[in-house]
């Protein structure tokens, strides 16, 4: 009898999971949304008990649809939001909400790091912003001694889910990456940087490779989920890892730009190289002997649906077509699309959106080309501190609910002057690279089988007549940034 394997993405707006068949075919999916918290400017939480009781309902869900291919599970693999800090005690009790990668309070703390470890990025692979794991301890400690003094074991948003699954606490490689307590080299935590947080590695999970063993399902899981207790949880990875397996984008060179709540440029790398000057993450990848190269923007494609809910514009796509009708290149507005901060490559929690050169004739279809543009020259800003980190890009794939616009991808392809390749399973993203690590988990077969890119659909050229002219407005985008940054402080 052949065997299935199921993929769990832990994300921020929902929990999404996946059946698969030896094929890779994809039997069943489900989606069930998670909302944030924001108690506080710079603040960004959940409960982490709300990512269990999504995973449990989208797993009932698949058994529902696909009864008879869900039974035959073998394997299943986790993947999840990065950088989330979940605190545990003694008796597994959540000390408190997970705070999430898009919170931007540690601002503090990642001097107060920078200054314990002067080596950091070349250690951790990237130096210490707001939005990772570390500097968010070393403010509990300050502001919530009490809770930290308490800590039993600290976990990332995932490895949560894998403790409920399985009893076990285990990370991957990937994920532990964003952590910033990890020696990226070695593929190993470091102690310097734990002490330095006041930590122990005896607080961390265990770390295996994503496509590892990380446990098997408990006897009562798999009761309820009608699976056997001989059911193994792969490794997995980070979601930026994860989608870079699901398009096998595992080989030197192999690029991606993720368009999903934020955004990531990513380039897998066949040996670790930081380039910390330009906020470059240089992370494992969640292969054995394989590592990768990200700009991390925390604005991706959720600045067009914060346009669209302000437009009240209930259909996104019939938004977007009005505007490729009279599109002819960048508009006259310029828009900063920074409304949750950003990370690459200003490290600023406090930048937010801006909109600048309107008139009169501004229209509703003005602002969101405005958008749409702004978020294409960050990620093409992104790109050249790739290039000068000595990282050739030739062509780049495009992934995530943005790549679902083939306009807005057009735009991308004029602002990076590259082609932009669109797969024809690119939008399964994250929880089918989690699956594909279920199945290396398991069975004999090859990375390379594996992790085989995807059929593609279409490569977008760029148009020759608008590179120029994307050329000019990024450089126009740049100054506006560094006009205006320290506005956004007061």
């Amino acid at each position: 009898m052949s065997s299935t394997f199921l993929g769990i993405d832990v994300g921020t707006s929902a929990v999404k999971a996946l059946l698969i068949d030896d094929d890779q075919r994809v039997l069943a999916q489900s989606s069930q949304p998670l909302q944030v918290s924001r108690p506080q400017p710079l603040r960004s939480e959940q409960n982490p008990s709300d990512w269990w009781d999504a995973v449990d309902a989208a797993v009932r869900s698949l058994r529902q649809t696909a009864p008879s291919d869900f039974a035959t599970v073998a394997a299943l693999g986790l993947s999840g939001q990065m950088h989330g800090a979940v605190l545990l005690d003694r008796d597994g009790s959540v000390l408190r909400p997970a705070i999430l990668w898009n919170d931007g309070r540690a601002h503090a703390e990642c001097d107060t790091l920078q200054r314990a470890i002067p080596d950091l990025g070349r250690i951790a692979g990237v130096p210490a912003m707001p939005g990772f794991t570390a500097p968010k301890l070393l403010w509990v400690a300050l502001h919530e001694p009490r809770t930290f003094a308490r800590i039993y074991k600290v976990l990332l948003p995932k490895d949560y889910v894998r403790w409920r699954l399985t009893g076990e606490f285990v990370t991957d490689c990937s994920d532990a990456a964003g952590t910033l307590w990890l020696d990226e080299a070695g593929r190993v935590w470091s102690e310097p940087i734990l002490q330095a947080s006041g930590l122990s590695s005896a607080q961390m999970p265990r770390v295996v490779e994503g496509s590892a063993q990380g446990g098997t399902l408990r006897a009562d899981i798999a009761r309820e989920w009608g699976l056997p207790s001989t059911v193994v949880v792969a490794g997995g990875a980070g979601d930026a890892a994860a989608g870079a397996i699901g398009i096998g984008a595992i080989n030197d060179g192999d690029a991606f730009v993720s368009l999903g709540t934020s955004a990531q440029y990513f380039v897998s790398t066949s040996t670790y190289r930081p380039y910390p000057e330009a906020f470059i993450h240089a992370f494992c990848h969640a292969l054995p002997g394989r590592w990768f190269q990200m700009a991390a923007m925390l604005n991706g494609a959720s600045p067009l649906a914060w346009i669209a809910s302000l437009l009240r514009e209930s259909d996104i796509d019939a938004m977007l077509t009005r505007v490729a009708v009279s599109y002819r290149g960048p508009g006259d507005v310029i828009f900063l699309p920074y409304l949750a901060g950003e990370r690459t490559p200003h490290n600023d929690p406090y930048a937010r959106g801006v909109f600048f050169g309107m008139n009169a004739d501004a229209s509703a279809e003005t602002l969101v080309q405005a958008v749409l543009d702004g978020v294409a020259l960050s990620v093409a800003e992104a790109q050249d501190l790739l290039l000068q980190a000595a990282t050739r890009v030739d062509r780049v794939a495009a992934i995530g609910g943005g790549s679902r616009s083939r306009f807005w991808m057009q735009i991308l392809a004029n602002a990076l002057d590259r082609p932009v390749v669109l797969y024809r399973e690119g939008a399964q993203g994250p929880a089918f690279g989690a699956a594909r690590l279920a199945q290396l988990a398991v069975t004999k077969r090859s990375v390379e089988e594996v992790c085989s890119v995807p059929a593609v659909a279409e490569t977008i050229e760029p148009e020759p007549g608008l590179v120029d002219a994307y050329r000019a407005a990024g450089q126009k985008f740049r100054r506006l940034y560094r006009a205006v940054k320290e506005e956004f402080r007061s």
